[in-house]
């Protein structure tokens, strides 16, 4: 690269990098962003696939990607042959984890990363999330509370266009929308059958933003109108540099995907936003004398307090009810479809304890009739489960300096397992959705989790050939292994006392002044809704932070 000097330097072009970069651009600063993976195209998004349109078993194409690069990414729920251009090499990209604790790493390496495969739900999070532990003791709070985040939660939503309806549910905070989001016929009558018979439970729509017919995230075509915005794909970061004399960042050296050659930048103020899991590497390979164990680890905790939320999977059909019926809230994006469904938001151990099996709890996110079926066929319905693992030390990335991905960097050795906390949890979560299912007179093919499999009826894709059911059957339990949430918060975690976190309220590193790490390795507790948006969230407050402070000179 050329030898300038950058006002800031942004890891990562995702849900966190792409809004660092529009936020800091439009404050009137000079950014790079710079992002491992390659560049996206319009050939990315080609809509003359061949095959089916069901997002089911389709073990023959799975079975085909697992031989050919992918067979941890092929084991992603709701396979879409047509998207696995958009995860990783697993062969390019490999990471360890204890024989007895697999986790299903899913990713994606290219401009805007897993923005184009996540289901574009966004949630709003509230004090039921940010002062967990004070309600129940586990782990610690967030430094910040909802209304210092609200703001910039609107500011997100209203950027991004989303759609949802105000459903006044108490912790799941109604934003801003753009439009209503719909249900199907169906899904309004689980919603009707499932608050008749437990009020505490209530059925919502989805609140998503609309497919991004442009294919490049939005924020990064906002920063590039600026006109200070420089991107450099294809750039692997080896490690964050720092100056020797006084331990602040410096730049990064980074690693050309397709050449293999090092190069370095260098900017003022360095924005980590890499991904939960890269971020914490990152940060852990960035040594130095001033910073021995790690950029920005002076607490020990860098890589610890690691989670995934604990998923469960139930699937089944309508009866009475063929084909799908079509969400017109807006047109079918002609690559990735339709959007839209149904949320249930967590109802256990809110203002009170409710099951004293297990500390915090679930939600569920799914799509009842509206799920791709021929004319001919049952509608379809599909709901999967998201349970709150608490922090716990002992799950944590380290890095394995025996194992090197194809650019020769260590990879990460990812420890996450569940506690008797998190499979209590687990299977009140399963029999749960199960009762509510058949409440509603549904008809099950299958549910379960890590823990086990339950089929019910004509079985699991009972139109699937014996040998496809088979192997669904034997791999199924480790296809749902942690991880499979896709839904990775911590280790480089925010908090109020630097002997406990490696970043102050405002993402900021303890350590190092000048460096910042905004995606969801931010934060203290994992949830049980998705973090995106609250990684955007937390992104464009971190970055007004540095704004004022760059301007000011104070950084």
């Amino acid at each position: 690269m050329d030898k300038k000097h950058y006002d800031a330097l942004v890891i990562g072009s995702g849900a966190a990098g792409s809004f660092a970069a529009k936020e800091l651009t439009e404050q009137g600063l000079e950014v790079l962003v710079l992002e491992a993976g390659r560049n996206v195209t319009e050939d990315d998004f080609k809509t003359d696939f061949k095959g089916p349109r069901e997002k089911g078993i389709q073990l023959w194409a799975r079975a085909r990607a697992a031989v050919t690069g992918q067979p941890i990414q092929s084991k992603v729920a709701f396979y879409g042959k047509q998207l696995r251009h958009l995860f990783v090499n697993d062969r390019e990209n490999p990471y360890s984890t204890p024989d007895d604790s697999p986790f299903l790493w899913i990713r994606g390496k290219q401009l805007g990363g897993r923005l184009h495969t996540f289901g574009r739900v966004l949630m709003r999070w509230s004090d039921y999330d940010f002062k967990a532990a004070s309600r129940d003791g586990f782990g610690e709070d967030w430094p910040i509370c909802y209304e210092d985040l609200a703001p910039y939660y609107e500011k997100v939503e209203e950027f991004l266009g989303i759609y949802g309806c105000p459903d006044h549910v108490r912790n799941v905070p109604d934003g801003k929308f753009v439009g209503p989001s719909k249900l199907t016929v169906a899904e309004k009558q689980f919603k009707a059958k499932t608050e008749t018979r437990w009020p505490e439970r209530t059925a919502i729509a989805w609140r998503y933003m609309p497919p991004n017919i442009k294919r490049v995230p939005q924020p990064i075509l906002a920063a590039r109108s600026t006109g200070r915005l420089t991107v450099r794909t294809d750039a692997v970061v080896k490690r964050i540099t720092t100056d020797p004399s006084n331990g602040k960042a410096t730049g990064a050296e980074f690693i050309d995907r397709l050449t293999k050659q090092v190069e370095a930048v260098t900017a003022n103020v360095v924005v980590v936003c890499a991904s939960t899991i890269e971020s914490s590497r990152l940060l852990l390979s960035s040594t130095s004398s001033k910073h021995p164990n790690g950029l920005g680890n002076s607490s020990g905790v860098l890589g610890r307090y690691f989670m995934d939320q604990v998923p469960s999977l139930i699937i089944g059909s309508v009866p009475g009810v063929k084909g799908f019926e079509l969400d017109d809230t807006l047109p079918a994006d002609p690559f990735y479809g339709v959007s839209g469904g149904v949320y249930i938001p967590r109802y256990e151990n809110l203002d009170r304890i409710t099951n004293t099996n297990f500390a915090r709890g679930f939600g569920y996110q799914g799509t009842i009739g509206r799920l791709f079926a021929r004319e001919d066929k049952p509608a379809k319905f599909g709901v999967m489960g998201f349970g709150e693992m608490l922090p716990h030390y002992q799950n944590c990335v380290t890095l394995n300096s025996g194992k090197k991905d194809a650019w020769g960097l260590p990879v990460p050795h990812i420890s996450c397992s569940m506690t008797q906390n998190e499979a209590s949890m687990l299977r009140e979560q399963t029999r749960a959705i199960k009762e509510m299912i058949e409440s509603a007179g549904l008809a099950i093919e299958f549910n379960g989790s890590s823990l086990g499999l339950e089929e019910s009826g004509e079985g699991a894709f009972p139109e699937a050939d014996a040998f496809s059911r088979f192997l669904f059957r034997k791999s199924f339990t480790k296809s749902m292994s942690m991880g499979a949430a896709i839904h990775e918060t911590g280790g480089v975690r925010m908090g109020a006392d630097p002997s406990k976190s490696v970043l102050n309220s405002y993402n900021q590193s303890w350590d190092v002044p000048n460096l910042f790490v905004t995606d969801a390795s931010s934060f203290p507790s994992g949830g049980c809704s998705g973090a995106t948006l609250t990684a955007m969230a937390l992104t464009v407050r971190a970055c007004e932070y540095i704004a004022d402070q760059y301007k000011s000179g104070r950084l």
